[in-house]
């Protein structure tokens, strides 16, 4: 398999996790994605990521969790964060450099705030410290989306907001294909993430954030704005922060970059 890539379900007492690993190197790197997760979770999806993010393989294991199979609702991102907790546990995980991308980045927030005796270094990309008006804007037309069960829609929608350039144009042509491939079941999931990022507020716990802190991103932000950000990157001490000009909420898949400043930032004192 690809960099070693596995999938996987963790048993957390009564509940589920799935997750997925790769790469063998003794530093671990944990990716905690974001509010596609309410769609779908991680399972299936190694060998992707170990395609997509292989950088990240030459010298670390990488690990990316879902949230728990049994959301509930009113479930919170700070409850995100203790499941995650018990998942490293699950796995012997003492510490780890983290990586949160969007909602991830909300509950990577609470991860370092709460536990940061298991954070070396943290990334927060594309993030939000706080629900602003463009979060609200765009999570409450997801939620009616979801509850009118037009996934086409959604993702049409989703990606319309999230990528830039060529990119763009690539999601596009996927379009046609969107009714017959990775629809849910229902929507449940999905709700109740999404109604998490709406409540989700660090703002005033963001000073206890000790680790070293990388804020990163994107200028043409359409989904959380290019200013969150720089929230963020102004109520952690020592946080440093880089804006990618030109673009948006995808940053992530559209330009190596982002591994790269991740990688150099994860080379450096912890």
């Amino acid at each position: 398999m690809f960099h070693h890539a596995k999938n996987g379900t963790l048993r957390l007492g009564t509940r589920t996790m799935d997750y997925i690993s790769y790469g063998s190197g003794p530093d671990i790197i944990i990716m905690i994605p974001g509010l596609g997760d309410g769609l779908r979770t991680v399972k299936g999806t190694a060998a992707g990521f170990a395609l997509l993010y292989e950088d990240f393989a030459r010298d670390h294991t990488v690990y990316a969790f879902s949230r728990v199979n049994e959301l509930e609702e009113g479930y919170t991102t700070e409850k995100m964060a203790e499941d995650l907790v018990l998942a490293m546990d699950s796995l012997g995980i003492a510490k780890a450099d983290v990586i949160g991308v969007s909602q991830g980045g909300m509950i990577a927030q609470w991860l370092a705030i709460r536990f940061p005796e298991r954070v070396r270094r943290l990334v927060l990309t594309v993030t939000s410290a706080r629900c602003n008006p463009l979060i609200e804007q765009n999570v409450i037309r997801w939620i009616e989306m979801a509850e009118q069960g037009r996934y086409h829609d959604l993702m049409v929608d989703t990606s319309e907001n999230m990528y830039t350039g060529k990119n763009l144009e690539k999601a596009r042509r996927a379009y046609p294909l969107l009714n017959f491939v990775g629809k849910p079941k229902e929507f449940t999931r999905f709700l109740i993430e999404a109604e998490s990022c709406r409540r989700h507020d660090a703002w005033e716990r963001l000073p206890e954030i000790s680790c070293p802190v990388l804020v990163l991103g994107g200028a043409e932000d359409r989904i959380v704005g290019a200013e969150a950000s720089g929230e963020i990157a102004g109520r952690i001490p020592g946080a440093a922060l880089y804006i990618f000009p030109g673009l948006g909420h995808g940053l992530y898949e559209e330009t190596k970059d982002w591994s790269g400043r991740i990688l150099d930032f994860f080379s450096g004192p912890a």
